[in-house]
């Protein structure tokens, strides 16, 4: 019993020192990085435009990403200060591609029509061109010239930015990073794109989607390191070339694009990852598309953007990302797993409850209780003396306590040490999900383990 106090006076101050950190990193979190949102509108039931805002503004986004330039939602935006991604849609691009004076009149009627009500920040000038319409590769970079021309006749390039997303696919050789290069066919049109961003102080856009990386491996990628669950430091994967180790597969694919600018000579251009997410269910081919999947990815996905981790190529320098999706749209063509990346139904009901405790303000729609996270009864000892060893080693939490001679080093075994670790690094990452699994030896329970005799 004597060890149980001592256990709760060591958890008792947690929370509070947890708390007094969030407040500082979501601080800079905002200065530094962002979450924003797709709204996509393929949906048997959309919601109007001004339910949309009054979804956008109860959950603090305060940026968003629209596949189009709609009239109506633009003009819902207006006045909110929620910073807005328009996109020149795939089939428009061949006639802005090809004519200065309809970018101008695309620009005229899209964009200055609704500045500076509504704050357009940036333009996305088709989707994934190079891999879905290979045939409009020709002109993209000229619809990017053509757009951006209209923006600094209406004196407004410095305020909005233009480029285009690009799929993760067309970088080669993604493992290890450091070998990446963008697929050489594309050359041509990479180059004179990397200039056009980087002579306009714009960013690269890519879309980031561990879910397929890891559907594609066929059993190569654990889904722990797609999940960004904590890895046993022999999980992680290390870049032989420079060392890095990675922890996830967001941060390779990130660092792969860094490479692959760099080996066309370009070092200074941004990244803004304009789409990433996992989808909450799928068919029987689809078996982890699944809602405790989707909250652990976009849960972890956020919390690593907010807490300007970096990538290993760049720590400390946070990618913005927007999630895929705001809505579950249950229109779009192909399997059961399309129609289901949305955090929200047509109702602005949430899909599950992203656990994002002490993560600032956006998407806090988390109702959980307080949780622990405890050995599991009956784990191996020697795979919970492994994962302590991980928590209270690469996983950073402080385990002087249970050294002997200290408050927390009674009772002095295996699975109260690692109840102690397991819990503590638990809260040190604001109980998100993944955070309390340890390789299977770690369970999350509601009823206090310090209080148990």
């Amino acid at each position: 019993m004597d060890g149980l106090r001592r256990l709760r006076f060591c958890k008792s101050m947690a929370p509070f020192l947890f708390l007094l950190l969030l407040v500082v990193s979501s601080t800079i979190a905002d200065e530094d990085a962002f979450i924003g949102v797709n709204i996509g509108t393929d949906l048997s039931n959309m919601p109007s435009s001004t339910q949309v805002v009054a979804l956008l503004k109860a959950q603090q986004i305060r940026h968003v990403r629209l596949y189009d330039a709609d009239r109506a939602m633009l003009l819902a935006l207006g006045n909110t200060g929620i910073r807005v991604t328009v996109s020149v849609p795939n089939e428009q691009l061949l006639g802005i591609g090809q004519s200065n004076a309809t970018a101008a009149n695309w620009v005229a009627r899209n964009v200055l029509a609704h500045v500076p009500a509504t704050n357009i920040t940036a333009i996305a000038v088709g989707s994934e061109v190079l891999t879905t319409l290979p045939n409009a590769a020709p002109v993209l970079v000229s619809a990017l010239k053509f757009i951006h021309s209209a923006l600094v006749a209406a004196n407004l390039d410095s305020q909005i930015k233009v480029s285009t997303p690009h799929s993760s696919s067309i970088i080669l050789d993604s493992f290890p990073p450091s070998q990446a290069f963008f697929n050489r066919t594309w050359e041509p049109v990479m180059v004179p794109l990397l200039k056009f961003l980087q002579s306009t102080g714009s960013y690269l856009m890519l879309n980031v989607y561990p879910y397929y990386d890891y559907m594609q491996s066929n059993g190569v990628i654990p889904l722990d390191y797609a999940l960004f669950r904590p890895l046993l430091p022999n999980k992680e994967a290390v870049d032989a070339n420079t060392l890095m180790h990675y922890t996830n597969v967001f941060d390779a694919i990130v660092d792969a694009a860094y490479f692959a600018m760099s080996y066309l000579n370009f070092t200074n251009i941004p990244l803004v990852v304009l789409e990433s997410g996992w989808p909450s269910k799928g068919d029987s081919s689809e078996p982890d598309a699944t809602i405790d999947n989707a909250n652990t990815y976009n849960s972890n996905l956020i919390r690593h953007v907010l807490n300007n981790t970096g990538t290993p190529k760049h720590p400390g320098i946070a990618v913005s990302t927007y999630i895929y999706e705001l809505y579950n749209e249950d229109l779009r063509p192909g399997s059961v797993s399309e129609k289901n990346w949305g955090l929200f139904d047509a109702n602005g009901n949430p899909v599950y409850i992203l656990h994002l405790t002490g993560s600032g303000t956006v998407l806090a729609n988390d109702t959980t209780n307080q949780t622990y996270c405890v050995a599991k009864d009956g784990a191996d000892r020697k795979m919970l003396q492994a994962a302590l060893d991980w928590a209270c080693g690469p996983g950073k939490v402080d385990c002087s306590p249970l050294l002997q001679g200290q408050q927390c080093y009674e009772p002095d075994n295996v699975v109260a040490h690692a109840t102690y670790a397991f819990d503590a690094y638990y809260h040190k990452m604001a109980m998100a999900q993944g955070t309390c699994y340890f390789n299977g030896v770690a369970t999350i329970t509601t009823t206090d383990p310090s209080t148990e005799s």
